[in-house]
C-alpha cells in the first residue's frame, strides 16, 4: 500500500530516472514535458517521502575481474534461533555478497555473490561460510548467462492506478 498518491507526472520521473539516474533537472523536465521548477518540487518530494531512496552507479563485475557470480542457498541451525542475528551481523561484513534475502522455504538465505575465481569462491565458503557456527548446510549455484537483469521497478501497476483516479475526477 502507498503511503503517497502518485499522479502520472510522478510516474515518468519515476521511470525517466529508472532509466537514467544521471539526468539533470533540465533534462528530467524536458523528458516528463513539464517545466524545471515543478519538476525539481516533485523529484524532492519523491526524495523526502522515501520513493526515490537513493542514486547509484552500477559497475560491470566483468570489467574489473568479478568475472564468477553465484547464488548461494544457506541453512542455518533454528534451534533457539539464536544464530540469525549473528549471520545477519556477518553477511554485512561481507563485501562479495551484494544481496542476502531472508527465505521462506527449503533454505533459510538466498545469497547472491561475485567473485574473481573458482579459488576465490572457495576461499570464501571455506573461510566465511562454514566457519559460521550456525550454518549447517549450503548450496551453491554458478551464473552462466544473466538473461534478464534490471534494478527498474515495474511500474504498470501505478500508472493504472494513477489513470483510474484522473478518470473519477
Amino acid at each position: 500500500m502507498l503511503m503517497i498518491e502518485l499522479d502520472k507526472i510522478d510516474l515518468k520521473i519515476l521511470a525517466a530516472l529508472q532509466e537514467n539516474g544521471r539526468l539533470t533537472n533540465l533534462e528530467l523536465a524536458d523528458v516528463i514535458n513539464l517545466s524545471p521548477s515543478p519538476t525539481l518540487r516533485r523529484l524532492k518530494r519523491l526524495e523526502t517521502e522515501g520513493i526515490i531512496a537513493s542514486y547509484r552507479a552500477l559497475l560491470d563485475p566483468t570489467q574489473l575481474g568479478l568475472g564468477l557470480e553465484a547464488f548461494v542457498r544457506v541453512m542455518l541451525d533454528k534451534r533457539g534461533n539464536q544464530f540469525t542475528a549473528s549471520f545477519n551481523e556477518a553477511v554485512q561484513k561481507w563485501p562479495e555478497v551484494v544481496a542476502c534475502h531472508a527465505m521462506a522455504g527449503e533454505m533459510d538465505y538466498l545469497l547472491r555473490v561475485v567473485f574473481e575465481d573458482l579459488a576465490h569462491f572457495s576461499r570464501f565458503v571455506m573461510d566465511h561460510l562454514l566457519q559460521h557456527p550456525g550454518v549447517i548446510d549450503v548450496k551453491s549455484s554458478f551464473v552462466l548467462q544473466a538473461v534478464k537483469q534490471t534494478t527498474a521497478l515495474p511500474l504498470g501497476h501505478l500508472v493504472a492506478q494513477a489513470r483510474r483516479r484522473a478518470e473519477r475526477e
